[in-house]
């Protein structure tokens, strides 16, 4: 499968990250001086102004941030809280994340405290999904 179908997927407009191809991908990259800076601090790396290209390039777009904030230097729980951000500053109020294994609760507690607004999380086996309530934008 080609790389840009791995990361993540749309199906039935939502979106789907898939998380494990995110980490390898971040192992793999060579990074740059910026890029370190990105990983440990993410939010010098996503962008808020709301984009009017199409909805393929806009995934890419996303792709590519999302691969900007990722880190394998933090943990599950805050990378996944950074993904969450990064789809909301991108409109996306919606989607799932496929992870290598399910999470505890102890670990969605986690994540909704590093997010820190209102969030519906909802686990089905190694599949996270998100709703972001209107309220939180």
């Amino acid at each position: 499968m080609p790389e840009k179908e791995m990361s993540f997927a749309g199906y039935n407009d939502r979106i789907c990250f898939n998380y494990i191809d995110f980490l390898a991908a971040s192992c793999k990259k060579r990074w740059r001086f910026v890029d370190a800076i990105y990983g440990v601090i993410p939010f010098f790396g996503m962008v808020t102004r709301k984009s009017a290209v199409s909805e393929r390039a806009s995934s890419e777009r996303l792709k590519e941030l999302a691969l900007q904030i990722i880190s394998t230097q933090v943990s599950d729980e805050i990378n996944i809280a950074r993904l969450i951000t990064l789809a909301e500053q991108q409109h996306i109020n919606q989607f799932d994340i496929l992870l290598p294994y399910a999470l505890s609760g102890q670990q969605l507690s986690a994540i909704q405290q590093e997010y820190r607004k209102p969030l519906d999380l909802s686990q089905h086996d190694d599949l996270l999904s998100i709703l972001i309530p209107a309220t939180a934008h």
